[in-house]
């Protein structure tokens, strides 16, 4: 068993995930946990993995070999750590947690993709309004079991963006309930952001250079990818590649989702909620931003690296 570097210091079980299923995951020394805020770029980032992991572009369903192993409501754990244990190739696995309500391994490798919090958001809109009503339902039964309230936008997701935002960011404002905000959520990362094992990667350079990016991710990773290599790699991780290969590559998807993978792969772009939001709306957003990130830490999340610098220099 692998040496655990930090144990993890925050209980975190909500109607959805719960900590406890890594309890009985057992490391390996080159492991990758992909592990990010939803709708901050987690699948895109994944699928980035399985092709360095791979050296392939080929499209593979990298879903059913990268389980989302904190999520409560796909597949029993038992079944999530069987598949893991008998994977030969070098293993990656997703993470909605907190990082301090993840255990950190020794080698085990880390990495964690940033967004605009108001971008996050507006995907996230998409994403709650394509759960399938059973799947709905199922979450919603869960919640009393485990102490948790359901929030305002599981137990009905409005149609007006706007809503759902206000929704969202009244939640984040209120500042008790089961979830972690998405400010509270970032800051577990930013702390420790200089951590060898951990990189920080935003989906905004993602959207600005993805094969530098990717050739980032790859050396971070210690893969050896041939420059010759990375255009095809780069292709196979794009946004029209995905969302043509989505039904291929995640079919699984449309057990939870209307439409499967092309609701899920929706548009893959940044500022939407522009001409969604209003002034007082953005007011709120920046004033849980001055009271929650430093300076620093605000404009690495708005901006990404490629603008505000590397994280580990900031």
């Amino acid at each position: 068993m692998l040496a655990v570097l930090r144990a993890p210091t925050r209980e975190y079980v909500t109607a959805t995930m719960d900590c406890h299923r890594w309890d009985g995951f057992a490391p390996r020394p080159d492991d990758i946990v992909v592990a990010t805020y939803p709708k901050c770029g987690t699948t895109w980032t994944q699928r980035i993995v399985d092709l360095l992991v791979f050296q392939s572009p080929d499209p593979r369903p990298f879903l059913q070999s990268s389980p989302w192993l904190d999520a409560t409501f796909f597949a029993p754990i038992e079944a999530n750590l069987a598949a893991l244990d008998a994977q030969t190739h070098r293993r990656f696995v997703k993470s909605h947690m907190p990082f301090d309500a993840l255990p950190v391994y020794e080698g085990v490798k880390y990495i964690h993709v940033a967004r605009d919090g108001r971008d996050a958001c507006m995907s996230f809109h998409n994403h709650m309004l394509g759960f399938k009503p059973e799947i709905r339902a199922a979450i919603l039964a869960r919640a009393p079991d485990v102490g948790t309230e359901p929030t305002e936008r599981m137990m009905e997701t409005p149609g007006d963006p706007r809503a759902f935002y206000l929704q969202w960011i009244g939640e984040a404002e209120a500042d008790g309930g089961a979830d972690v905000s998405f400010f509270d959520f970032e800051t577990t990362y930013w702390r420790e952001r200089r951590e060898p094992n951990l990189l920080l990667v935003h989906y905004a350079d993602l959207k600005a250079d993805l094969a530098g990016e990717m050739r980032r991710i790859s050396e971070y990773l210690e893969i050896e990818t041939p420059e010759r290599l990375l255009p095809a790699l780069a292709r196979a991780a794009s946004f029209e590649t995905m969302k043509a290969q989505g039904d291929e590559m995640m079919p699984e998807l449309h057990m939870a989702f209307d439409r499967g993978a092309d609701r899920f792969i929706n548009k893959g772009v940044n500022g939407r909620w522009k001409d969604v939001l209003t002034a007082d709306d953005l007011a709120r957003y920046h004033a849980l931003v001055a009271a929650k990130f430093t300076p620093a830490q605000a404009a690495w999340t708005e901006h990404g690296r490629l603008v505000a610098g590397d994280p580990r220099a900031l």
